[in-house]
């Protein structure tokens, strides 16, 4: 199977349904293991909770006991030091590490634009679902 980080900006998305939405009922059917850390899930919560996006607290909620349920926590041991133009989004790297994931999934250009990191490519929410469709 499948383990996979999510960006935040994919992770909200997924949340709100859509194309992107897609990934969410890949993930609710055990098509792959979503990896994160507690700094990502923290983000994950910060976002999801800004007033723009209009969701319910409890809409909220049942995503946050999803996360908790569903996803394989880690906790990076190594800091990596490798986008420098937006240093918060280390984390994904770092989680997808130590995670020994199969893919970084991001509409994020800083991390779109390294391709890859040590062997985990990392791209986009199409191609990722273009991947569960062919598996």
């Amino acid at each position: 199977m499948k383990r996979v980080v999510l960006d935040t900006n994919i992770f909200v998305s997924m949340a709100l349904g859509g194309q992107v939405g897609k990934i969410n009922d890949e993930w609710r059917a055990g098509k792959f293991i979503l990896v994160v850390s507690n700094e990502i899930v923290s983000e994950y919560l910060d976002v999801l909770q800004r007033p723009k996006l209009h969701l319910k607290s409890r809409t909220i909620a049942t995503i946050v006991n999803r996360i908790y349920r569903k996803a394989e926590f880690v906790a990076p041991e190594e800091k990596i030091f490798v986008v420098l133009a937006d240093t918060s989004d280390n984390k994904f790297i770092e989680a997808a590490i130590e995670g020994k994931t199969d893919y970084i999934v991001s509409g994020d250009k800083h991390l779109l634009d390294l391709k890859e990191f040590q062997s985990i490519p990392i791209i986009t929410a199409r191609e990722f679902l273009d991947i569960l469709e062919t598996a």
